[in-house]
């Protein structure tokens, strides 16, 4: 899929960070995007700033973590601009604190958004671009997904589950000659508004006592995120440009490289995994 003019792309968490960034990169192109995101207000400016680009767009209120809202956003999608070529599957929240000490609740909000939306999204759309003859499907994993920092237990649990889902779907869609592309973006520190995920938290769940490592962990958190070297709009180039050429692996950090080849080496080597973050 060189050409993208005139396709369809459907992205998922597009009401800020990467998210918009990609709605808007696929609107450059000359795409039309379909947008979907919890968070309606800041959807609709999603929406506005695609229309000044010039795009067209539809959008959606989509809780990733509902089955059936996603197959609906599917449908939509097909609805209202006749195909869909991208699926981008990229909504994301990052509570953060050891593994003994996120709630039940918190375990299953992260799942049901960061896993389960990525499960849905893949169930939704591949069928509809297998039936099509062509397509992409973009899954947003993290760096964390190929490494297991420690106070991000949740986190890390989801996205290594969405690598493990991602290249599956490849090696799946592979062996059935299919003509559609798999990517997985795994970036690391972008300024994004991942780092303040807990706007979207949902009412009723109930909360962790943080302790005073994970509180400064989440301080952290927010300023790496806000000093990332790449900025939103630089990702989401390089998924355009992965899309264009069918690359999988997307690694937007190379520097992160070290400490993905440590881990695979203390497990060649049959040794306790180093800390990843001290590399």
């Amino acid at each position: 899929m060189k050409d993208l003019r005139g396709k369809v792309a459907a992205v998922t968490g597009a009401a800020s960070g990467l998210g918009r960034a990609l709605a808007l990169a696929f609107a450059r192109e000359g795409m039309h995007v379909a947008i979907g995101d919890v968070d309606e207000k800041n959807l609709e400016s999603t929406k506005e700033q695609v229309l000044e680009s010039g795009g067209r767009v539809a959008l959606m209120r989509l809780d990733v973590s509902d089955g059936e809202q996603v197959e609906s956003f599917a449908r939509k999608t097909v609805a209202d601009f006749g195909a869909v070529h991208v699926a981008c599957n990229n909504a994301g929240v990052s509570p953060l604190g050891a593994v003994w000490e996120n709630t039940v609740d918190e375990w299953r909000w992260i799942l049901g958004v960061n896993l389960w939306g990525v499960i849905h999204g893949v169930r939704a759309f591949t069928p509809r671009l297998l039936a099509q003859g062509e397509g992409h499907i973009v899954n947003t994993a993290s760096v964390a997904g190929l490494i297991s920092p420690s106070g991000s237990g949740a986190y890390n649990v989801t996205k290594h589950a969405v690598v493990a889902l991602t290249e599956t779907l490849h090696h799946d869609l592979r062996s059935r000659g299919a003509r559609v592309g798999v990517s997985l973006l795994c970036p690391a520190y972008v300024p994004t508004g991942i780092a303040d995920s807990e706007r979207n938290r949902p009412a009723g769940i109930s909360t962790s006592r943080k302790s005073g490592e994970t509180l400064a962990r989440e301080a952290m958190l927010k300023k790496a995120v806000a000093s990332g070297r790449l900025s939103a709009d630089d990702v989401a180039r390089a998924v355009v440009d992965a899309v264009k050429t069918e690359r999988f692996y997307v690694l937007t950090h190379p520097r992160i490289k070290g400490a993905i080849r440590a881990r695979m080496e203390d497990i060649l080597d049959d040794r306790a995994p180093r800390d990843p973050l001290s590399l």
